[in-house]
């Protein structure tokens, strides 16, 4: 036995994905620790917890910790339910972390500030394979490690606001007027929101949602008024796939959607970027550039960005990883979740070998291993870390075996240019019209903020008329 069999394998992160980890190396009676940022389990997703998630409890429980669980008498929810981030950390995320097969292993306030080899730098060769993991707390702590499982997810880095990839000029100095993915309209942040001018930037579900909790509090409070404002020329991303989509609530919340912006309830803008923001006498003043080069102004309260998320890979600056240089994933992951030819229902398989980067032993895992992409479920997650944990444990058949049985998004990608032939992946076209678009649908954008009554639709105009998008 080596000197690193003898480490534990540090899992960063102790949400959805590094517990489902937690619950793969306990199965397979590895030595592993857990680190978390927050004090509890489930901290980042406790952040939305008032926000519904569009994917079945049979989807969000990894199948090791269900195992686990079950052991306990643990009584599993309704697998057709639709739980909210509140329900998913009390019902299963918590119960999960104080089993005392993963409670001792678990560690609170603990916040990985970078990580190493011990002893060695990135340039340095010799023995690396051999050398543990140096990881470094930010409160000066040095932890020693055999692998490193970074489950830290996305929700900390989100997007900027502005286009082109940079803030919109004076966006730092409008932080006050600025909210990010998912505030609680109707909840603990009412007050900020009633009887206000709210203008939502983003296409996703992120942005969806807060869209239909800003209509719904315009019913009640008299002055509120809700203005979206998206890049692309048409809302059919977010409008999404209707009855083609294998998860009706997820179909139905852009049909609702629709129906707001039909009804004016929701003024629309396309083709639109925000170029540039000025506080002034208690509310912002935003200058918005259109697709033709021209800009205009408008005053509002307040500005919720959803506008998505980005990796944070500044901790692993001193290990050798290989990404993507547009993804921002590892380079065999990125052409098979690249949103401009995927939706989340079409990803293929995927697990250690996709997610292996030079550095041997480090794997980043769930929202953080997608890089850039928007089209992550829970369910690729525990897939990956089924695989890497296997891979860990020196089991390459089980490792190599990776299957994802994913719903379909009934549209073809997230790429608001392609699908637009009349032979494309979804099949021909009969209006020989513009695709619909995919939908973003990971725990941080793909989350409905209230239950939905199910509702029959029809093809929007110059839509799909079904889902196909096979990998």
């Amino acid at each position: 036995m080596s000197v690193l069999d003898e480490l534990p394998v540090v899992v960063i992160g102790a949400g959805p994905v590094g517990l489902a980890a937690a619950a793969h190396l306990r199965e397979r009676d590895l030595p592993f620790l857990v680190l978390e940022a927050g004090d509890t389990a489930g901290a980042a997703v406790r952040q939305w917890g008032h926000v519904r998630v569009f994917s079945p409890w049979r989807y969000n429980a990894d199948p090791a910790a269900r195992r686990l669980l079950d052991d306990t008498g643990w009584i599993a929810p309704a697998e057709d339910a639709l739980p909210t981030g509140a329900e998913l950390v009390t019902d299963y995320l918590q119960p999960l972390a104080d089993l005392p097969q993963l409670k001792p292993h678990l560690r609170y306030g603990a916040r990985v500030e970078a990580i190493s080899r011990l002893g060695l730098d990135r340039l340095r060769t010799a023995g690396r394979g051999q050398t543990p993991f140096l990881i470094r707390l930010a409160d000066g702590d040095e932890l020693l490690a055999r692998a490193v499982i970074d489950a830290s997810g996305t929700w900390g880095t989100p997007n900027v606001l502005g286009a082109s990839g940079l803030p919109a000029r004076g966006e730092k100095d409008a932080a006050a007027f600025l909210e990010h993915a998912l505030p609680d309209v109707l909840g603990a942040d009412r007050r900020r929101f009633a009887g206000r001018r709210t203008l939502v930037v983003g296409a996703g579900h992120s942005a969806a949602n807060t869209l239909l909790s800003l209509a719904e509090l315009a019913t009640a409070e008299p002055g509120t008024e809700v203005i979206w404002a998206i890049r692309s020329a048409s809302p059919a991303r977010t409008y999404g796939g209707g009855d083609a989509d294998a998860l009706p609530a997820r179909g139905a919340l852009g049909a609702r959607l629709r129906d707001h912006v039909d009804a004016g309830r929701i003024r629309l803008l396309t083709g639109f970027s925000v170029h540039a923001l000025t506080p002034a006498e208690g509310r912002v003043a935003v200058v918005v550039r259109h697709a033709d080069g021209s800009d205009e102004q408008m005053v509002v309260d307040r500005i919720v960005a959803a506008t998505g998320f980005r990796p944070d890979h500044s901790i692993a600056a001193e290990l050798r990883l290989d990404l993507d240089p547009v993804m921002g994933a590892t380079r065999a992951l990125a052409p098979l979740i690249d949103p401009n030819e995927h939706s989340c229902g079409t990803v293929p398989p995927h697990g250690a070998a996709e997610l292996a980067h030079p550095e041997v032993g480090y794997y980043a895992v769930g929202m953080k291993s997608y890089g850039r992409a928007p089209t992550f479920l829970m369910a690729t997650g525990y897939e990956q870390v089924r695989s890497v944990v296997a891979a860990l444990a020196g089991d390459w058949d089980a490792a190599r075996d990776v299957q994802l049985d994913l719903p379909e998004t009934g549209v073809c990608n997230s790429n608001p240019a392609d699908s637009t032939g009349t032979d494309g992946c979804c099949g021909p076209d009969p209006a020989a019209q513009p695709a619909a678009q995919g939908l973003t649908t990971g725990i941080s954008g793909g989350l409905l903020s209230a239950p939905l009554n199910l509702v029959s639709l029809d093809t929007p105009a110059g839509g799909q008329t079904g889902g196909c998008c096979t990998s």
